[in-house]
């Protein structure tokens, strides 16, 4: 029995779901076996994505305000943080 996404940390999914890809780009699967494997394949991306989302709201920047002081501010993904 295969594991749910959620079961299995995001670095198992991830090696899972290059290996779907792989497969998937070979085209040596029958068609019920690719469309199984790509629906196993969503399934882990989005399991991925949720995992990402999770930790980047945890992920903290320290930023050095004028007055010298580190003061945590929230990770933005675009590589620049907020200001304090």
């Amino acid at each position: 029995m295969e594991n749910k996404p959620s079961e299995i940390s995001f670095e198992t999914s991830l090696k899972e779901l290059e290996k779907i890809v792989a497969e998937l780009e070979k085209g040596e699967l029958a068609l019920e076996s690719q469309l199984k494997s790509f629906e196993r394949g969503v399934a882990l991306s989005r399991e991925c994505l949720k995992k990402l989302e999770e930790i980047e709201k945890r992920v903290e920047t320290l930023v050095q305000q004028p007055d010298g002081k580190l003061t945590p501010v929230p990770f933005e993904p675009n590589g620049r943080p907020e200001s304090a």
